[in-house]
C-alpha cells in the first residue's frame, strides 16, 4: 500500500490555487475581453475595438526598479505586489484626405488600464523557479509553498468559496409551500453572468409556470410555444407518466401568437415596436443563458425546460426523490483565478464606462479624440486593491479575502487550504453545517471552527485536488456523433448542456472512462452515470473536488510493480494517473463507485480502493498523532489547537518585520511524528518541545485542568519564547509645505513628554538597535504640524506650535530592539519600522497543550529539587492530572507518552500516522527491551521528604505545545 509520503510533497498542496491563478492570467482575463470585444461610443465615426489584453510579468519590466525589487521590499515597504496590464485596442476613425473625401483609418494603441495582484510562486511570480539558496537569499521561505498575496504589505489569502454548481438541474419541495409544491432550478452561468430559472409545479393545480429574470410566472406550454415548438414536439418530450399533466398548459395558438402575447406579458407597458425587441434581448440572455444566447438554441431550451418540468412532475407522483443541495456534486468551490475573473470584470465594466465618459467629454469640448488620454487607470486599480485589501467582494459579499495567519507553518498551511459557505453565520443553517457523506475524503470532518462558523467553514483533506477549467470540444464532438435524439434512451450532458440520448449508458461511460485513463481525456473531467435520474452526466469545469483512488481493475502484478516503483521514488505519481492505475472522482462519479478502505478488503465487487486511508484527513488532523484512538470532538479541538501553537512560523522571521510573531526559543522535533509532519516539513519548524510528564495528583495544585509545571526546567529554557512586534510609522507631507518630522521633541512641542523618556533615542530620533526598553520609553522621536492654525502673534505672523506625535511601546511591553529599518514609500514620505523583542517565560495563568486538545494551565511552578523523582533520578517537567484522560477519551495521548520514551531508548522516531501507525504492543516491547515496565509506570518518590510515593506512576516523554497567548514576567 503506498503512503502519503510517496506521492505528496509540500508544493502540491498549493497546486490547485496555483494553477488557478495561473488560468486567470493565462485565459480568464482575455475572457472578459473577448465578452465586451467593442467599446461603444456616441461619437460619429469613431469606434474602439478590443483586442488582447497582457500582464506583463515583473522580470520582464523595463522599469530597473520595478524588475530588480525583491519581493520581501512589498512586505517592509507595505506595497501591493502587482503587475501591470497592457490592453491593446484598435482605434478607427473617419479622417478628410486633401480632397475633402472622408475615409476610415485606425491604428492600433497599448493601453495601460491598471495593475493585478500577483499570487505568490505562480508563473508571473519573481519567486517561481528559484532554489533553496535563491529564495533564502530574497527574504524568503524556503519551505513556503506560496498561493497568498501581498496588499499594502500585508499578505493576505483568498479562501475557496462554496456555491452552487452552475448550469445543473436541482429539484425540490419548495419549503415555503410545503409538500405539495415541487420546484426545479437551474442557476445557469456564462460569461460571468449568472441567470436563475425555475419551474413549478403544484399539485392542487394543473398550471406548470417558468421563471427567470424579466419574466415571472410564464404558463409551460405557453412558453415552449413561443420558443418555437409545436404540441406534438412538446408531448413527445415526455413519458406517458408524464405527459397527461402537460396537457392542461398547452394552447392551440401558433408559435408566433404566443410570442406575441409572451411580448405583452414581459414588456407590459412599452410601445409595441419595442416590445418584440425586448422581448427577444429577455429570452435569449436571460432565459438559460449556458445553452446559448441566439435564436437558434430557443428550441433546445424549451427542451430543457421539459426536462425540469417532467422531473418536478416526477417528484409530486413520488417516482422520484428531492435532489440533495448539500451532496457536494451539487457543489462548487469557487479559487483565486474564478473570484479575481469576477471582480476583474465588474472593475473592467466601471474602467470602460469612464473611458467612454472621458471620449465623449473630448470631442464635446471640441479637442481631438484619443484613448490613450481618457484611461484613468486608478478606476479600476482602486476598486481591485480595496476587495483584497478589506475582503468585501462584488454581490455584496465579504470575508473572502482574510489575513494570513502565521501563527504556526501549520496554520498558514492550514488557512490556505480552507473554504467557506457563504450562509449567515447568526441563522441555524442545520443541514448546511451538518457532515454531509459525500464530504469523506475531500474535506474534513473534525477541522472545522467552533461557534458560529462550525460547519461553515472547513478544510480540504490532503488528497483533495479541485478541478481545473477544461476544454469539452473533444468530448462534445465525440458524443455528438454517436448520440440519437430519442426520447427514450438515457439523457447525455456535457457541463449542463443536453446532447442527445444514447440506449447504452453504462457501456457509454466505461468507454468516456477507458478514454480518459488512457490521457485522451483530461484526468480530472469527471464522467457519471445517475442510474436514479437514467442521466449520462459529463463535467469538466473548475471547482469540483475530486480525490484520487486506484482502479482495483487495473491492479494486477504489474501495476503492483510500478507501484513499487513509485514507493522507491523510481518513478512518479503522475505517472499512475497517466496509466489510469488511479483516477481522480468526484462526488458525482463517486456514487455509482464500490470503495474499499485497504487491499485487504478488496472482493470481486468493489471498483476503487482507497490509496491510503491517512489521505482522508486534513493537514491540521493529520499532524496529530494516533489521531484513530481518540474521540471525535477531541481531534476538533487538537486541529484547533495545532494553529495556536507557539513554534516556527516561518524560517525567515529574522529578517521579517511582522505586526506580531511569536516564536518559541528552543523548538524541538517530536520523537512521534506523522507522514504529515515529514511531507509538509513541520519537523523543521516544529512548535513545541518534548516534556517528560508524570500523571499524578499534586497537593492539589493540578485540579482539573490545572497543571504543576518544573520551575528549574523552565529556567533552562523550558517553554520560553520570543515576541516581536513591530512599530511603524511616516514623515508625512500635508499640503502648505507642512510635514512630519523626525527628531527629538524640543520643550516648547505640545505633549512633550519626561525628559527621561527620550533618552534612548539617536540624534535623528530613532531608538538604535539591541537598546532597551520599557512601555515608558519613546521609540521614534517625531513631531507633527498643529491641526489646527494658532492665534496671530503681536508681530502679525501665525505662531506655530508643533505637537509631539512620538511612537512609544504598547503598555507592560519591554524587552529590547531588534532592528530598525529606514525606507521610503512610493509617496516618497520617509517610514521607519522599529522591530521589538520581548522573552515571554512562562508562569501561573499560562497554557500548555498536546496535540490531543489536552489543555492545561499552569496552576503551580515547583523547585526541581522538590519535584517528584523516579529511580534513575529523572525528575518530570510536568505533572498533569491523571482524571484528564478517561474522561476525554484520549488513547492516543497515552500511546505517544509510550512512543516518545520508546523513540529516545531506541534512538529513532516513532510513526503515529493515523491509521498507519506503529502498533501499541511493539512499543511496549521496546520498553521491556530497555528494562521498563511494558506499562510505561514507575515508582516515583516524593521530592520533598523522598518518601515513596505508593501507587506506579505512569511517567513518559511527548511534545507539548504553549499557546501563543502566553504571557510575560
Amino acid at each position: 500500500m503506498l503512503r502519503m509520503t510517496d506521492f505528496l510533497d509540500k508544493d502540491a498542496i498549493m497546486k490547485y490555487q496555483i494553477d488557478s491563478y495561473n488560468w486567470l492570467i493565462s485565459e480568464g482575463l482575455q475572457q472578459v475581453i473577448d465578452e465586451r470585444k467593442i467599446l461603444p461610443v456616441n461619437i460619429e465615426g469613431y469606434n474602439i475595438t478590443l483586442k488582447k489584453i497582457k500582464v506583463i510579468p515583473l522580470n520582464e519590466e523595463t522599469d530597473g526598479g520595478l524588475k530588480d525589487r525583491h519581493v520581501s521590499e512589498y512586505r517592509i515597504k507595505n506595497l501591493t505586489y502587482r503587475a501591470r496590464i497592457i490592453l491593446t485596442v484598435e482605434e478607427t476613425y473617419k479622417k478628410k484626405d486633401k480632397e475633402g473625401n472622408e475615409k476610415d483609418e485606425s491604428h492600433v494603441v497599448d493601453l495601460f488600464i491598471g495593475h493585478i495582484p500577483i499570487m505568490l510562486k505562480t508563473n508571473i511570480c519573481l519567486l517561481n523557479g528559484l532554489s533553496d539558496k535563491e529564495l533564502i537569499a530574497n527574504g524568503e521561505d524556503m519551505e513556503d509553498p506560496g498561493g497568498y498575496f501581498i496588499v499594502n504589505g500585508t499578505e493576505r489569502v483568498l479562501i475557496g468559496v462554496e456555491d452552487v454548481a452552475p448550469n445543473k438541474i436541482i429539484v425540490t419541495f419548495e419549503e415555503n409551500l410545503g409538500k405539495n409544491t415541487a420546484m426545479t432550478k437551474v442557476s445557469s452561468i456564462r460569461h460571468g453572468f449568472r441567470s436563475r430559472t425555475t419551474v413549478e409545479k403544484t399539485e392542487s393545480t394543473p398550471s406548470i409556470n417558468v421563471s427567470f429574470p424579466g419574466a415571472t410566472n410564464v404558463p409551460f406550454g405557453f412558453l415552449c410555444k413561443s420558443l418555437g415548438l409545436t404540441n406534438s414536439e412538446i408531448r413527445g418530450l415526455f413519458d406517458e407518466d408524464t405527459r397527461a399533466e402537460i396537457e392542461p398548459t398547452l394552447t392551440e395558438e401558433s408559435s408566433d401568437e404566443a410570442f406575441k402575447k409572451l411580448c405583452k406579458k414581459i414588456s407590459f407597458g412599452h410601445a409595441e415596436e419595442y416590445q418584440e425587441l425586448r422581448t427577444e434581448q429577455t429570452i435569449d440572455n436571460y432565459l438559460l443563458p449556458h445553452i446559448g444566447n441566439s435564436k437558434n438554441e430557443r428550441k433546445a431550451k424549451a427542451r430543457f425546460l421539459a426536462i425540469m418540468a417532467k422531473k418536478a412532475i416526477k417528484l409530486l407522483q413520488g417516482k422520484r426523490n428531492e435532489d440533495d443541495k448539500d451532496h457536494y456534486q451539487n457543489k462548487r468551490v469557487r479559487l483565486a483565478g474564478d473570484l479575481l475573473q469576477e471582480l476583474f470584470r465588474v472593475s473592467f465594466s466601471m474602467l470602460l464606462k469612464d473611458i467612454k465618459y472621458q471620449l465623449e467629454k473630448q470631442h464635446t469640448r471640441k479637442r481631438d479624440v484619443t484613448v490613450s488620454n481618457a484611461v484613468r487607470s486608478r478606476t479600476m486599480d482602486e476598486r481591485i486593491e480595496f476587495a483584497l485589501a478589506t475582503g468585501n467582494w462584488t454581490g455584496g459579499r465579504s470575508g473572502i479575502s482574510q489575513v494570513l495567519d502565521r501563527t504556526t507553518f501549520l496554520s498558514s498551511i492550514s488557512h490556505r487550504r480552507r473554504i467557506s459557505l457563504l450562509l449567515e453565520k447568526t441563522r441555524p443553517h442545520f443541514e448546511a453545517r451538518d457532515v454531509h457523506a459525500t464530504q469523506w475524503g475531500r474535506v474534513s470532518a473534525n477541522e472545522t471552527p467552533e461557534g458560529k462558523n462550525c460547519g461553515l467553514v472547513k478544510n480540504l483533506t490532503v488528497g483533495a485536488i479541485i478541478s481545473k477549467e477544461r476544454d469539452d470540444s473533444y468530448v462534445k464532438e465525440k458524443l455528438e456523433k454517436i448520440c440519437s435524439q430519442s426520447e427514450y434512451s438515457t439523457d447525455v450532458y456535457v457541463n449542463g448542456v443536453l446532447i442527445g440520448s444514447y440506449p447504452d449508458p453504462k457501456k457509454l461511460v466505461e468507454d468516456l472512462r477507458e478514454e480518459r485513463r488512457k490521457g485522451k481525456i483530461d484526468y480530472d473531467v469527471s464522467i457519471a452515470y445517475e442510474e436514479r435520474n437514467n442521466e449520462v452526466q459529463v463535467y469538466s469545469g473548475a471547482g469540483r473536488i475530486l480525490r484520487p483512488l486506484i482502479v482495483v481493475k487495473n491492479l494486477n502484478k504489474k501495476e503492483e510493480g510500478i507501484i513499487e516503483d513509485v514507493k522507491n521514488n523510481n518513478v512518479k505519481f503522475d505517472v499512475l494517473v497517466k496509466k489510469g492505475i488511479i483516477e481522480y472522482v468526484d462526488a458525482a462519479e463517486e456514487e455509482e463507485a464500490y470503495i474499499a478502505i485497504t487491499h485487504d478488503n478488496i472482493t470481486n465487487e468493489h471498483t476503487h480502493v482507497e490509496i491510503t486511508p491517512s489521505i482522508l484527513t486534513s493537514i491540521a488532523e493529520g499532524y496529530i498523532p494516533f489521531a484513530n484512538y481518540n474521540s471525535a470532538p477531541r481531534v476538533e479541538m487538537a486541529s484547533a489547537m495545532a494553529k495556536q501553537a507557539v513554534g516556527i512560523p516561518t524560517t525567515s522571521f529574522p529578517s521579517r518585520l511582522d505586526s506580531l510573531m511569536h516564536v518559541m526559543n528552543y523548538p524541538q522535533r517530536p520523537i512521534v511524528r506523522t507522514d504529515v509532519s515529514e511531507i509538509f516539513h513541520f519537523d523543521k519548524m516544529p512548535a513545541g518541545q518534548n516534556f517528560v510528564v508524570a500523571l499524578l495528583s499534586y497537593e492539589g495544585y493540578n485540579m482539573e485542568d490545572a497543571i504543576v509545571i518544573n520551575q528549574s526546567s523552565i529556567e533552562r529554557g523550558l517553554a520560553g519564547s520570543t515576541f516581536y512586534r513591530t512599530y511603524t510609522t511616516e514623515e508625512v507631507h500635508y499640503h502648505g509645505a507642512q510635514q512630519d518630522r523626525f527628531e527629538i521633541p524640543k520643550d516648547d512641542v505640545e505633549g512633550h513628554l519626561p525628559a527621561d523618556a527620550y533618552k534612548n533615542l539617536s540624534n535623528d530620533g530613532i531608538i538604535l538597535p539591541e537598546t532597551e526598553f520599557n512601555s515608558e520609553g519613546v521609540l521614534i522621536g517625531k513631531t507633527a504640524p498643529p491641526r489646527f492654525l494658532e492665534e496671530i502673534s503681536m508681530f502679525g505672523r501665525i505662531a506655530e506650535r508643533r505637537r509631539d506625535a512620538s511612537v512609544t511601546a504598547n503598555e507592560t511591553e519591554s524587552g529590547w530592539i531588534d532592528g530598525v529599518v529606514l525606507t521610503e514609500t512610493d509617496e516618497g514620505n520617509t517610514m521607519v519600522k522599529i522591530k521589538t523583542r520581548s522573552p515571554r517565560i512562562p508562569e501561573i495563568g499560562d497554557k500548555l497543550a498536546s496535540r490531543y486538545g489536552q489543555k492545561g494551565v499552569i496552576g503551580m511552578t515547583v523547585r526541581h529539587e522538590d519535584m517528584p523523582f523516579t529511580n534513575e533520578g529523572i525528575v518530570p517537567d510536568l505533572i498533569m492530572n491523571p482524571h484528564a484522560i478517561p474522561s476525554r477519551t484520549t488513547v492516543g495521548h497515552l500511546i505517544e507518552m509510550l512512543g516518545g520514551t520508546a523513540g529516545c531508548l531506541a534512538g529513532r522516531f516513532i510513526d503515529g500516522t493515523a491509521f498507519e501507525n506503529e502498533k501499541e504492543v511493539d512499543l511496549r516491547t521496546v520498553l521491556e527491551k530497555f528494562g521498563f515496565k511494558n506499562n510505561g509506570k514507575q515508582i516515583l518518590y516524593d521530592g520533598k521528604t523522598g518518601e515513596k510515593i505508593e501507587a506506579e506512576i505512569f511517567i513518559r516523554c511527548y511534545l507539548l505545545s504553549a499557546a501563543s497567548s502566553h504571557g510575560c514576567k
